[in-house]
């Protein structure tokens, strides 16, 4: 296996990127794309801590990412598995990256910045939804800020209905919990409570 270690070996071989690719790059949030971040109802989260890195699936009502300014995001971390594996590694490592999703569209739009976890019971209050606040605000500083182009989900096919792969295939998080846990957590009892238990625990 050949092995590519050099910045230098890797520009040989790509060469070095279009106007197109970098005159796109902005620093902080300009109109269009505030469009996209407030039509968009998913992003993962990335984030680097000692133990290394994780990504993070975040969704809610489009615009559920806040355009608190032209440099400044902010994110409600909103009910989960309880983990805070992001939230950890953002007290510890500020650095954190965002890929927004929008349905329907190939482009994404990429975020990379710093952040700040805030638990301000004012800002808390603002992003209360059916009656519930977050237990804590992402507030993210925008350092670098572009759309990526389509051909990733364009290949993927990403948003064709036809291309949706039948649950039924796939294993449960129930059947995965009891395979991981010798049958002591999940099951099919698992499966069968847990959509009224989102229902209840969305937000």
């Amino acid at each position: 296996m050949s092995i590519i270690a050099t910045v230098a070996e890797l520009e040989a071989i790509y060469g070095q990127p279009g106007e197109a690719s970098t005159v796109k790059v902005a620093d902080r949030i300009t109109p269009p794309y505030r469009v996209l971040i407030d039509k968009s109802p998913f992003a993962a989260l990335a984030t680097s801590g000692p133990e290394g890195l994780d990504c993070s699936p975040r969704g809610d009502l489009p615009g559920f990412v806040r355009v608190h300014d032209e440099k400044t995001l902010m994110m409600p971390d909103r009910r989960g598995n309880n983990r805070v594996d992001s939230l950890r590694n953002i007290v510890r490592d500020p650095r954190i990256a965002l890929l927004f999703l929008i349905p329907g569209s190939g482009s994404t739009l990429r975020v990379n910045g710093r952040a700040q976890v805030s638990a301000d019971p004012q800002l808390l209050a603002s992003f209360t939804f059916d009656g519930k606040a977050p237990r804590t605000v992402i507030v993210m500083t925008v350092d670098e800020i572009y759309f990526q182009c389509a051909r990733a989900i364009v290949r993927s096919d990403l948003w064709n209905p036809d291309k949706r792969v039948d649950p039924k295939i796939l294993p449960t998080p129930g059947q995965i919990l009891a395979d991981m846990s010798e049958n002591r957590v999940g099951g099919e009892a698992y499966d069968k409570a847990w959509p009224e238990r989102a229902r209840q625990s969305l937000w």
